[in-house]
């Protein structure tokens, strides 16, 4: 008797595993944004929150901590008066460029394509 129920194969449990893992690391609205500003060099925090519209300090703190804390991210502090603090990515956040292109050129056909049926139904693209 069959419970109707699919079982998944140890390659598909795998990637689902992989995949869960990769999430994990880089999920919520901010984590991925904030490597792409640093790829163009080290930032301040003021200069991060400036160039992040909407996030507020103590969010921009905490996914900063975890970019730490999974090696994507390197916090320098200089002993200056005040003390300044810069933050830029780390070689190992480099092995993400393949995933960010690859969700950048997802996101521009994508929202080519949201545009063309907006267009299509007469309703205005936002």
């Amino acid at each position: 008797m069959s419970t109707g129920v699919k079982h998944i194969t140890s390659e598909c449990n795998g990637a689902l595993n992989a995949i869960r893992d990769t999430l994990y690391v880089l999920s919520g609205k901010w984590k991925i944004q904030v490597i792409v500003l640093l790829r163009d060099g080290p930032m301040r925090f003021n200069e991060l929150q400036r160039s992040l519209v909407d996030i507020t300090p103590k969010v921009l703190s905490k996914e900063l901590r975890e970019l730490e804390m999974n090696e994507f991210v390197e916090r320098k502090v200089f002993n200056t008066v005040p003390v300044t603090v810069s933050y830029e990515i780390t070689p190992y956040a480099a092995t993400l460029n393949p995933i960010i292109d690859s969700l950048r050129e997802w996101g521009t056909q994508h929202r080519a394509r949201i545009i063309e049926h907006m267009k299509q139904d007469g309703k205005q693209p936002a």
